[in-house]
């Protein structure tokens, strides 16, 4: 059995009187895809909101790689390798798919402006280390040979009906790798 990436017990968030989320219990084996559906309103994008510290859960207990997120603010989440995505994906229409893969990697990298400016060794490093990965992730997500493909000319989940809307849902993802 794969080691937990992502455990959640008994969480809850409540809003005054009205309980949004009540005593959730998730689980994310690593290496795993998994969804979480419901109808509108049943508490999904609150779900989310704690998992990625927009809201502070009520009661329960978030674990992300080993380590205890619950309350702890976005940006310490995004840290650790938890990421937010949209219903409405918003990609920069003018760049490819490895491009905008690129920049929602931005968070993760350490060269920073002035090694970015002199292109250290270790900032290429890091560079060439980010397109690798994020030529990974476009083949895990189907993408495979369209890396160079310019957004405005692609779309993010295929053809749909016109006039008919997706599917409510969230997500939530993690570029986090764990060493070996």
């Amino acid at each position: 059995m794969a080691e937990t990436l992502l455990q959640v017990e008994g969480l809850r968030k409540e809003f005054g009187g009205l309980v949004a989320v009540g005593g959730v219990d998730f689980l994310v084996p690593e290496r795993s895809i998994v969804s979480l559906i419901g109808p509108n309103g049943a508490g999904k994008t609150t779900f989310f909101n704690m998992l990625t510290g927009v809201y502070k859960p009520t009661g329960g207990q978030i674990v992300f790689d080993g380590h205890d997120v619950t309350g702890k603010p976005p940006h310490a989440i995004t840290e650790r390798g938890i990421g937010r995505t949209f219903q409405n994906i918003r990609l920069f229409h003018n760049m490819t798919a490895l491009e905008n893969t690129l920049v929602g990697m931005h968070s993760r990298l350490r060269a920073g402006i002035l090694r970015s400016v002199l292109q250290t060794p270790g900032q290429r490093r890091e560079e060439r280390e980010a397109e690798e990965r994020a030529h990974e992730l476009l083949e895990f997500s189907g993408l495979r040979g369209r890396d160079d493909e310019v957004s405005r000319t692609a779309t993010s989940a295929g053809s749909r009906s016109p006039g008919r809307s997706p599917p409510s849902r969230s997500s939530c993802s993690s570029t986090n790798r764990r060493p070996g």
